[in-house]
């Protein structure tokens, strides 16, 4: 059966997929790798692709796709995908009092001070207090453990946004 989203990701000039790639995942030697393995036969050879891809990644080119995060708990500003898609993401942050959003804010400041960048976490489906009690563990990690942790949430986020790309290219 055909996967018009597929075709239509497959049929972009290099350039464009990678264009497209970032909105997923802001690194560019990540788009660039997985771009470069088109055209795919299906989904699942893209998420392989993609999981690959991430794998690879220095720690230099994760620390770039992490400048496209905004905190949990700000809003991303702007119309791009990636900003709606960021918004839909932390929907779990809407019904938050404010004293999580306070306790959020201290969190993030901790957090970026100890591991030197911002902290990432697949915030779909989470609420804001799942969210808090995550980043109060990772607190405690180690930087090479919180690296890993990192690196896992940014491809589990990259996934879910690879499938919106392909929804939005039917």
């Amino acid at each position: 059966m055909p996967d018009p989203g597929l075709e239509w990701f497959n049929a972009l000039s290099r350039r464009d997929a990678e264009a497209e790639l970032r909105s997923c995942c802001a690194s560019r030697a990540w788009a660039a790798a997985v771009a470069a393995r088109r055209p795919f036969e299906d989904r699942a050879a893209l998420w392989k692709a993609a999981a690959a891809a991430m794998e690879e990644l220095t720690w230099p080119d994760v620390e770039e796709a992490l400048r496209a995060h905004p905190r949990i708990g700000e809003r991303a500003g702007g119309d791009s995908k990636e900003a709606s898609w960021s918004r839909g993401e932390q929907a779990g942050m809407r019904d938050a009092g404010d004293d999580l959003k306070a306790a959020l804010v201290e969190g993030n400041r901790a957090y970026e001070r100890r591991f030197g960048h911002v902290f990432l976490i697949c915030a779909t489906g989470r609420d804001a207090a799942e969210m808090l009690a995550e980043l109060r563990r990772r607190l405690r990690n180690d930087p090479e453990t919180e690296r890993a942790e990192v690196r896992d949430e940014l491809a589990k986020i990259t996934e879910l946004r690879l499938a919106k790309l392909l929804g939005e290219g039917l």
